[in-house]
C-alpha cells in the first residue's frame, strides 16, 4: 500500500508498506545528484560553516573553506603539524555545536610522538581564514609505528564530544581499558574528562574510555531525535558493523566478529560471547563503511531515523531502513560513485557526500517542492 498524502511526482524517495510482507522498502528513480567540484586533493571529511560554505580536510595534511556558491577553495593557515601515513592524516572536523558564537572548530588528526603516531584530537578558534587559540584536548594511547586504524570520527550529543579510535593494528589491545586502541572517546567540550564516564573510577582504566572492543570506526553519529549514539565499523574479511554504542560496553572484537582474516581462518571465538554486544546491523562481504549519518527527515520525510553511510569498498552510499520486524533492510543508492569517504546533512534536510577521488555531491530533490 503506497503511503497516502505523498505526492508521487515530487518525492525522490517512496516508501511503501507491504502490510502482508510487513516489510517498508525504497525507491531512488527521483534522486537529483549533483556533481559540485571535482578537484579536491583526497578529502577525508567536512562539515558546514553555515548554508554557504563547508571546511573540509584533506588527508594529506590541508585545511580548506569552499564556498558552495562559486566553489571557491580557500586555505586554512594555522594547523599543527600532521603525520599523513598511511590510513592516517588530517582526519575529522566538526564545528561547535555553539559555532555561530564561538567560532570554534575541532580537529581529529594523527600525531607524530616519540615512539610513534597516534590519533589526536585539538580544537580552535576560525578566525577569517586562520585556525587560532588551538588547544590539544586530547593524545590517544595508541603509539605505534602502524599506519592502520586510526578511526577517526568526532559527534557531539548535548554536553559531550565523542571520537572514535582504531585498534591501530593491535587488536588484543581493543578489549584492554588501559588503552585507547578501539575505543569510542568521551570527553567534555574542554577536554576534560566526564566524572560519570563508565570507568572513570576503574583502576588501571584510562578514564576517557566510554565503549570499547571496536577494531576501525570511521563512522560517529548522535542522533539528537532518539538520543541514541550510532557507530560504523570496518570489519576484517565480512564483520562491518553498525552499532548503538551505551556506555560502559564491550562491542567484542576480536573475540567476536562475522568476519575472517583476510587470508581465510575465522577470528577469535566466533560470532557470539555472554557479555559482548551484538551489532544491530552487520555486513557479509564487507561494504568498507566509512561516515555515517541518521537522517533527520527535513526534505525526505519518508526516510527520517534511516541510516545512510558512505561504502569505500563497492563504491556507493547504503541506506539502511528498519523494519516493522525489527530486521533491517539494505538498499544501495547512487552506485559505481567513488569510494565515499564523508557524508553530511545540512540545515535544510540535503544530503552532500565527498569521495577519496576528489568530487563532492549534493543529493536533493529532483525539482523544487510545489508545496
Amino acid at each position: 500500500m503506497i503511503l497516502r498524502g505523498m505526492a508521487i511526482s515530487w518525492l525522490i524517495f517512496l516508501s511503501f508498506f507491504n502490510l502482508y510482507a510487513n516489510t517498508i522498502t525504497i525507491t531512488t528513480d527521483k534522486l537529483k545528484n549533483t556533481k559540485l567540484l571535482s578537484n579536491l586533493a583526497k578529502p577525508w571529511a567536512f562539515d558546514f560553516l553555515n548554508p554557504k560554505e563547508i571546511i573540509m580536510t584533506l588527508k594529506k595534511g590541508k585545511l580548506i573553506k569552499i564556498n558552495l556558491k562559486n566553489n571557491k577553495q580557500t586555505p586554512i593557515e594555522g594547523l599543527p603539524k600532521v603525520r599523513s601515513i598511511g590510513q592516517g592524516g588530517l582526519l575529522d572536523v566538526k564545528v561547535a555545536p555553539d559555532y555561530y558564537t564561538s567560532h570554534k572548530i575541532f580537529i581529529t588528526y594523527s600525531k607524530k610522538v616519540d615512539k610513534g603516531v597516534t590519533t589526536a584530537l585539538i580544537s580552535g578558534i576560525l578566525n577569517k581564514n586562520k585556525l587560532t587559540m588551538i588547544k590539544e584536548l586530547f593524545v590517544a594511547k595508541t603509539i605505534s609505528t602502524k599506519g592502520q586504524h586510526f578511526g577517526s570520527r568526532i559527534t557531539f550529543d548535548n554536553k559531550y564530544i565523542y571520537i572514535s579510535i582504531g585498534d591501530r593494528g593491535y587488536r588484543h589491545r581493543a578489549q584492554m581499558l588501559d588503552y585507547h586502541n578501539g575505543k569510542i572517546i568521551r570527553l567534555n567540550l574542554d577536554g576534560t574528562v566526564p566524572k560519570d564516564n563508565p570507568f572513570y573510577k576503574t583502576k588501571n582504566a584510562l578514564p576517557e574510555i566510554y565503549s570499547y572492543g571496536h577494531r576501525n570506526p570511521q563512522g560517529l553519529f548522535f542522533d539528537k531525535f532518539s538520543k541514541k549514539l550510532w557507530n560504523g565499523e570496518h570489519g576484517p574479511r565480512g564483520g562491518d558493523e553498525v552499532n548503538l554504542i551505551t556506555a560502559g560496553k564491550n562491542y567484542g572484537w576480536p573475540v567476536i566478529t562475522y568476519g575472517k582474516e583476510y587470508y581465510g581462518p575465522s577470528i577469535g571465538e566466533g560470532t557470539k560471547r555472554p557479555g559482548m554486544e551484538q551489532p544491530e546491523y552487520y555486513f557479509v562481504p564487507s561494504i568498507a563503511p566509512s561516515d555515517l549519518l541518521i537522517y533527520s527527515g527535513k526534505l525526505f520525510k519518508s526516510l527520517k531515523g534511516h541510516i545512510f553511510q558512505g561504502a569505500l569498498k563497492l563504491r556507493h552510499i547504503n541506506v539502511l531502513i528498519k523494519q516493522p520486524n525489527g530486521k533491517y533492510e539494505e538498499t544501495r543508492i547512487v552506485q559505481n560513485i567513488g569510494r565515499v569517504r564523508s557524508i553530511r546533512e545540512n540545515e535544510l534536510g540535503e544530503i552532500y557526500f565527498a569521495t577519496d577521488s576528489g568530487q563532492l555531491y549534493r543529493l536533493t530533490k529532483s525539482f523544487k517542492d510545489s508545496k
